[in-house]
């Protein structure tokens, strides 16, 4: 979220934005890091379930992202869904709950 929505900033680097979604190359593969799944669980079900229509392969998820070892596997198409599904002002919101928590 940007700094015009949470002034906090992430708690991890205050002088960060609040992070909502994330991609990383690492060397042997691309990372998609959402933060909903790690603190949402009816979104991570959601993403479960979604992912064989659009993904042969079983995911390789962690906590919060889901790896992919061949560029060519990732469907946007099934990112940009996850992404609708959470309004900034509802994440803003679920981060502070769970942050407290």
């Amino acid at each position: 979220a940007p700094f015009s929505r949470f002034t906090s900033g992430y708690h991890c680097d205050p002088k960060s934005p609040l992070p909502f979604l994330n991609i990383t190359s690492q060397k042997k593969h691309i990372s998609i890091y959402d933060m909903g799944i790690y603190t949402d669980r009816e979104l991570l079900d959601w993403l479960q379930g979604e992912y064989p229509k659009h993904c042969k392969l079983k995911p390789n998820m962690g906590k919060s992202c889901i790896r992919f070892r061949n560029p060519k596997k990732i469907s946007f198409e099934l990112f940009g869904e996850l992404v609708s599904k959470r309004r900034v002002d509802e994440w803003i919101e679920l981060y502070k709950r769970n942050l407290k928590s």
